[in-house]
């Protein structure tokens, strides 16, 4: 080799191993940032505590919902908004009288899919003073029906009681139906003969 030829050499070999180093540092942040985005995904966006909101349609108070914790997960394929220490809600019917309310230990909203998932010791009553009892109560705000595929237990205000596999009804709760149905009926003996 000559002179020239080893001058160049000398000073391009810095200046390419210098790009080398950078380049690979540059596909290693890409690939950190990548790792990094996809946690990120399931982070929270907002955590609210002490919720109480109250839903109307066409200026018309329809629902209150309270809930002590509320945590929205907005950055994600499907957001959705949990509230995993429990959930409360009171419908009212056009005179604004309490129509009938869920409680539950824990609640998922699916914004996207419009529907609320209420799980862990779902309690609901109706109008009429029936008490459901359940794991799971779906609510789809789509159709307005309100279902569960769980074990599911109603108590009327005389003492009966109804037990069964899966349900569905209206959002208010009247009237149901469920599958696979035993119950225990207070008869008035008097009333028979």
């Amino acid at each position: 080799m000559n002179r020239q030829a080893i001058k160049l050499l000398r000073l391009y070999l810095p200046a390419l191993f210098v790009c080398m180093l950078l380049m690979s540092a540059c596909e290693n942040s890409l690939n950190d940032i990548q790792k990094i985005a996809s946690k990120e995904e399931d982070k929270p966006i907002s955590r609210s505590t002490g919720v109480d909101v109250i839903y109307s349609d066409s200026a018309k108070v329809k629902a209150h919902m309270t809930a002590p914790l509320m945590i929205e997960y907005a950055d994600t394929p499907k957001p959705y908004k949990e509230m995993p220490k429990g959930v409360k809600i009171l419908f009212y019917d056009a005179d604004l009288k309490e129509s009938g309310n869920i409680v539950s230990d824990y609640a998922v909203q699916r914004d996207k899919e419009n529907i609320i998932e209420f799980r862990k010791n779902v309690v609901a009553t109706n109008a009429q003073g029936q008490i459901f009892k359940s794991e799971e109560l779906i609510y789809d705000m789509n159709t307005k029906k309100m279902y569960s595929t769980k074990a599911v237990e109603i108590v009327s205000p005389n003492g009966d009681v109804v037990d069964g596999i899966g349900f569905d009804s209206n959002e208010t709760f009247f009237p149901w139906h469920m599958v696979q149905m035993t119950g225990a009926f207070h008869v008035d003996e008097k009333a028979v003969q």
